[in-house]
């Protein structure tokens, strides 16, 4: 009997130790669970300071106004943020009476909350309710991923009550109405009601309206109005109830919003047009805020520019019509690039950097990367040579076989007329006398010309070749239109661009274009060139850019000179010259020019598709 005891005894004694060892540890686990929950939110939030800095869609616009790009977020959806302030007291209470009515009361973690969908979910015996708070969604949304489980659940609450501590109440509640997903790849209620709705002054929704962005977070697929089926519905009348219940409408209010129908505002879809030139202008609007591409892109600024929806239309449409260029190669089609710019304002008005681009692409249009030919002989001799008061249209000129040490240039004809006016040989595109001229005029001089009009050439550019046109790198079609541009302008200088105006996340005008119009050459000069290059276009190579108003410009063309090809084979075709509305550049050519890769065909049909675009871009002014 007495060992009987003895072993019940000991028996209690390990029952009593090990439910000690129990205690101890759970305690310890209890204590470990706290610490845990202090530091990992703290340490979180102090390391992710960004996160509280959230994306927004940045937008860019024609000079019309019309829509050309939101710019998703790198989670691929759309987000336009608000001030709380900005938003109706209804749209707010709404959303706290159905996501979290205790939110101005607790610390993070709405005990009372979690402890009612224990209950609910032992009853129903499924999770049916999650008791999570605003901020508990929140410290989800911005740094955690879905997985459900513990682990997920206690840094969760560990974040929500490290965000308390770090924020308002206010910035907590703005935060999470900006951040949360609507639905549709559409994040935060201001974007939600543009979407949904047309909407966007918040304080316009209507009370249907707010109950349904309210009922949306539970089930954003499911849920949102867009999808207008029984399941959206019921959320909406449930969401109704639950105002009408918590004092916030009226009964009738509630009963005239559940016969309200929704109507899905008319789709304003997004221009696809200008892929190239909305690269272009994401650049220099990168370039003038000194910011990198990426963060422009979603920092929720409106990028205004200089595009004209009609010239662009027309650009890409005609660049479209294979009838109008050159025939493919091989294994590659002609490629083509064009920029028209208003000279009047600098602001490019449409431009394209290939026949159907894409955006990432490559932008020939402000690529410099391509031989101007003869296309640069306005710039580099006829035009210093006008500037420097020593030479007029009139004057004669030698056209003669010279050489100038190794360099020996010909005529492409071979043809050599003895003299010639000045008008003549950039009429003709003689190339003896352009040689000549910059030899008299000088290449230090023509080269300060040449970078009053905005192309400025390196040092191995120093030499005669660059009289036809044979540039050590090359130039792109803007800089030639910009160039061109000058003369158009009476001598004037306007920088071309395609940023007008950038506005932040707030409205704020942070960057305006000021015009900074100088004079950089002599009106003299550019009226008479103007005179001549009109003769290239009425009288002699440029006879295909003509159209139904004056035009003046010129033509260019680089030959192949490669062994066993004809000489006729030529590399690049261009055309450059202007209304007295715009200027513009084209330019054909392959990518990369070899023997199975080069045109037969001559700058006129560079000259025809300048017509083709202009005069259509330009019907009614």
């Amino acid at each position: 009997m007495s060992e009987l005891i003895t072993r019940m005894k000991r028996r209690g004694l390990t029952s009593c130790y090990i439910a000690f060892d129990v205690a101890v540890i759970a305690s310890l686990l209890f204590l470990a669970g706290l610490l845990y929950v202090h530091v990992y939110g703290e340490s979180v939030v102090k390391h992710h300071p960004e996160k509280l800095v959230l994306q927004e869609s940045s937008i860019l616009m024609a000079s019309d106004g019309t829509v050309l790009r939101k710019i998703p977020l790198p989670e691929s959806g759309y987000r336009k943020a608000a001030r709380l302030e900005e938003m109706p007291k209804l749209l707010v209470d709404t959303f706290l009476a159905v996501e979290d009515r205790r939110f101005y009361h607790h610390q993070g973690l709405d005990y009372t909350g979690i402890a009612r969908a224990l209950f609910n979910n032992a009853l129903r015996m499924e999770v049916s309710e999650g008791g999570s708070s605003i901020t508990q969604q929140l410290a989800r949304n911005l740094y955690l991923n879905r997985d459900k489980n513990m682990l997920r659940k206690l840094n969760e609450a560990s974040i929500a009550l490290a965000l308390e501590k770090r924020l308002s109440k206010h910035d907590i509640l703005e935060l999470y109405l900006n951040q949360i997903y609507m639905g549709e790849g559409q994040y935060g209620v201001k974007a939600a009601a543009e979407h949904y709705f047309g909407i966007a002054d918040l304080k316009e929704l209507d009370i249907m309206q707010i109950a349904a962005l309210a009922g949306i977070p539970k089930g954003p697929s499911i849920y949102n109005p867009g999808e207008q089926t029984e399941l959206s519905a019921q959320r909406r009348a449930l969401v109704l109830d639950i105002m009408h219940q918590q004092g916030l409408i009226t009964g009738e209010e509630m009963t005239a919003a559940l016969h309200e129908e929704y109507q899905r505002p008319a789709v304003v879809k997004e221009k696809k047009v200008g892929a190239s030139y909305i690269d272009a202008a994401l650049t220099e609007a990168s370039q003038l805020l000194g910011k990198p591409k990426q963060e422009l892109q979603s920092a929720g600024y409106t990028i205004v520019t200089g595009m004209n929806m009609k010239a662009q239309g027309v650009l890409e449409e005609t660049f479209l019509k294979p009838e109008l260029f050159p025939p493919s190669g091989k294994s590659q089609q002609v490629e083509s690039a064009m920029a028209i710019v208003d000279h009047r304002s600098g602001e490019v008005v449409a431009l394209t950097g290939g026949r159907n681009p894409s955006s990432g692409d490559l932008n020939r249009a402000i690529v410099d990367a391509r031989q101007p030919g003869s296309a640069f002989k306005p710039i580099i001799d006829y035009g210093p040579a006008l500037e420097s008061g020593m030479f007029s249209p009139d004057s004669m000129l030698p056209d003669q076989k010279m050489t100038y040490g190794s360099y020996k240039p010909e005529n492409l004809n071979g043809a050599y007329r003895g003299l010639v006016t000045m008008r003549m040989a950039l009429q003709q595109s003689i190339n003896a006398p352009a040689v000549w001229l910059l030899k008299q005029v000088g290449i230090a001089k023509a080269s300060e010309f040449s970078a009053k009009l905005g192309i400025k050439l390196p040092k191995e550019d120093r030499n005669l070749s660059i009289a036809l046109g044979g540039l050590h790198v090359g130039v792109s079609p803007l800089k030639m239109a910009q160039a061109y541009s000058v003369f158009a302008n009476g001598g004037v200088f306007r920088e071309a661009h395609m940023v007008r105006q950038i506005k932040d996340s707030k409205g704020n005008v942070i960057y305006e274009h000021q015009s900074n119009p100088h004079q950089v050459i002599s009106p003299y000069t550019a009226e008479q060139m103007t005179s001549m290059l009109r003769s290239v276009v009425n009288d002699g190579t440029g006879k295909r850019a003509r159209m139904n108003r004056p035009v003046a410009g010129k033509t260019g063309t680089t030959q192949l000179d490669l062994p066993g090809i004809s000489r006729k084979g030529n590399r690049d075709l261009w055309f450059v010259g202007y209304t007295p509305e715009w200027t513009g550049a084209v330019w054909m050519g392959f990518d990369r020019t070899d023997k199975d890769h080069y045109m037969m065909a001559g700058s006129g049909m560079a000259a025809a598709l300048f017509s083709e675009v202009m005069s259509k871009a330009l019907e009614g002014r």
